[in-house]
């Protein structure tokens, strides 16, 4: 087979491969759901070795949030939700229908609205394939596809790659954060969907700025993949008049979350 055969095999591949995300944008998927979705699980069963898990009414009040948060998204998943005893305040939603939340994030998120909007945002990272995108385009320019290779097993660095990738944060996983368009993309769709389910967007300006008060200084804007605080919130402000609108059809329609914060 000649390089221009190759070449225009491999364009074939890329071209067939494109989807759009929820929002119409272009993104690359070289990954069945199938694939993508072991993947989560694999990784979710990793994380759960290496922290503790909290129950009770800590438990009880997450799994209350996300539940009405994942009943808006249409997916047929039946998610699993569990809270880790760690500091950072951090969340992620994996492919295969799994939630961790450390129990660090619940003191900078202060009522179900506000975790309602990490929960959102994290979710509708999910929805949108954001997690394939960044396999897929790691697998696309990267020589031998240790990505493919590391699906088979999560320990050693391939597996903390791909634990990264699936945007796990940084402390059992590579670093690799979202993208700007794809951060921009889960604000926009995760305000929409805590709205549906019933929480009050306007909780997620409260939300950002705790976790500026909580970042205690970060990179310049230009210096980072991630939008600034302040420019998470000026998108968020922009989307408002919609996500109110979905929100007052959702107390409407009966969709009343009442989740109880443990003291």
């Amino acid at each position: 087979m000649t390089l221009r055969t190759l070449g225009a095999l491999s364009l074939t591949l890329v071209l067939a491969a494109c989807s759009q995300t929820p929002t119409g944008r272009s993104q690359l998927t070289l990954f069945s759901d199938q694939e993508i979705n072991q993947m989560g699980d694999q990784s979710f069963q990793q994380y759960q070795q290496k922290l503790p898990t909290v129950g009770g009414a800590t438990a009880d009040y997450v799994q209350c949030v996300a539940h009405a948060v994942t009943a808006q998204t249409n997916s047929g998943e039946n998610w699993e939700v569990k809270v880790f005893k760690d500091d950072s305040a951090n969340a992620f939603a994996l492919p295969g229908g799994h939630i961790g939340v450390n129990t660090g994030l619940l003191e900078v998120a202060k009522n179900q609205n506000q975790l309602a909007t990490v929960l959102g945002h994290e979710v509708a990272h999910v929805l949108a394939h954001h997690a394939n995108e960044r396999v897929s385009t790691q697998a696309a320019t990267q020589t031998g596809l240790s990505v493919l290779q590391s699906a088979a097993g999560l320990e050693g660095q391939g597996g903390q790659q791909l634990m990264g990738l699936l945007g796990m944060g940084a402390k059992y996983g590579i670093l690799m954060p979202f993208s700007r368009k794809q951060e921009s993309e889960a604000d926009t769709l995760g305000l929409n969907l805590m709205a549906r389910a019933g929480f009050d967007p306007r909780e997620s300006i409260d939300l950002w700025q705790n976790m500026e008060a909580n970042s205690q200084g970060q990179p310049p804007v230009w210096m980072s993949t991630h939008p600034s605080h302040g420019q998470r919130i000026d998108g968020l402000q922009a989307q408002m008049d919609q996500a109110l609108t979905l929100y007052r059809q959702a107390r409407d329609a009966g969709r009343t979350p009442d989740c109880h914060q443990p003291g």
